[in-house]
């Protein structure tokens, strides 16, 4: 891989190579199990590499309109379109688009009855079987008091008519293991269902893509979940299993601060803008020549933010040697749940986009200038 020394922005950069690995691997899964794997755009929805994805999946889903726009012109498949709540001005819009929607409670799926009954979309609800391995709060879709989906006592005995899907996501860089005791708690809760539906939305958390993730085990679940119910289309939509240690962002060194004996690296780039997980999980992103643990011999520096957020920064890491004005540092795995989340708070530039394709050229797709800035005010 490159160094990117050649980089003198800031710059995401989606390394081809790697991301291949991963659909194929995701494909893989899919053709063994019998399932439909799609790309959830809430992570990942970086457009002009959508015709990699199309080459290895058979769509993607969304969780706007917007979302949903950007599937239907830049991804050759079908669209999925969930929103916890539908603007009515944009019904008609996202069902034109969609081959599946899903609505989030029962009141919602009636309100629009009128419209999905005319349309060709598929139409499921979300059901929240109150089970989820997430201990974050922020990140638990499954709280049994929150505002995703229907809960069991919120059901009735059958199916309203018409409703062809369920979707269900309780995960968040989950196991298999997870995933099988989802299929458990689905089957347990609304099983007498499943015969009178067409279609299954596993949601996404699966991180099959991580090392030392039980492939088998998960190949075992789903073939499990599509013998018990053969007529049942099975969907799964990781995020982040896609985009998964396949891209990274780089920085630049801009000054170095030093206060009652820590230094820290003025850098180019920005945490609550450009990657507000670290700051709101929070995560510690592994840093490419940086140790989170502390070197016997090596130099440590917290590393500071472009913001004037007081607290856009992290905590130490320890570089092997004396850090220099002007020094490269590679933040890895820095694709998914970056991009889609970053904001131009207090006037940072966006990081250029860049695509490293199979053999190391670096590919500039887009450089954000103060026009993207000023058009955003009006």
């Amino acid at each position: 891989m490159s160094e990117y020394s050649q980089l003198d922005r800031p710059a995401f950069v989606l390394q081809e190579a790697a991301l291949r690995q991963n659909l194929q691997l995701i494909s893989g899964v899919a053709e063994v199990s019998g399932v439909h794997i799609i790309l959830a755009l809430k992570a990942f929805a970086f457009w002009p590499a959508f015709d990699i994805f199309s080459e290895y999946l058979p769509g993607a889903t969304a969780s706007s309109l917007n979302e949903g726009l950007l599937v239907s012109q830049h991804f050759k498949g079908d669209v999925h379109v969930y929103g916890p709540a539908y603007v009515p001005a944009e019904m008609k819009p996202v069902l034109d688009i969609a081959h599946t929607v899903t609505y989030n409670t029962l009141s919602e799926l009636e309100r629009h009855r009128g419209l999905w009954e005319e349309s060709s979309a598929s139409v499921g609800l979300r059901y929240n079987p109150e089970y989820s391995p997430v201990t974050t709060d922020l990140y638990n879709p499954a709280s049994a008091t929150g505002r995703l989906g229907e809960t069991l006592p919120n059901l009735p005995d059958e199916p309203p008519a018409g409703l062809e899907g369920l979707h269900v996501h309780v995960l968040c860089e989950s196991s298999a293991e997870n995933t099988e005791t989802l299929i458990s708690e689905i089957e347990k809760g609304v099983g007498h269902w499943l015969p009178k539906l067409k279609w299954l939305n596993l949601g996404g958390g699966h991180l099959m893509t991580r090392e030392g993730y039980d492939l088998d085990r998960l190949k075992a679940a789903l073939k499990g979940l599509r013998e018990r119910h053969p007529h049942l289309l099975i969907y799964m939509e990781p995020g982040s299993a896609h985009a998964w240690q396949a891209g990274v962002l780089v920085a630049h060194v801009l000054d170095i601060v030093e206060n009652h004996g820590i230094k820290t690296l003025m850098l180019d780039v920005s945490f609550t803008c450009h990657m507000p997980d670290t700051l709101e999980m929070p995560y510690r992103p592994v840093v490419r020549g940086a140790s989170q643990e502390v070197l016997p011999k090596g130099v440590p520096y917290r590393l500071g933010g472009v913001s004037c957020l007081a607290g856009d920064y992290l905590e130490t890491y320890w570089f092997e040697g004396e850090a220099e004005v002007g020094q490269t540092i590679v933040f890895e795995d820095m694709l998914h749940y970056t991009m889609v989340k970053s904001t131009m708070f207090n006037g940072v530039p966006h990081p250029d986009l860049v695509i490293e394709r199979l053999g190391g050229a670096l590919e500039l797709v887009r450089r954000f200038t103060y026009e993207d800035y000023e058009s955003r005010m009006g």
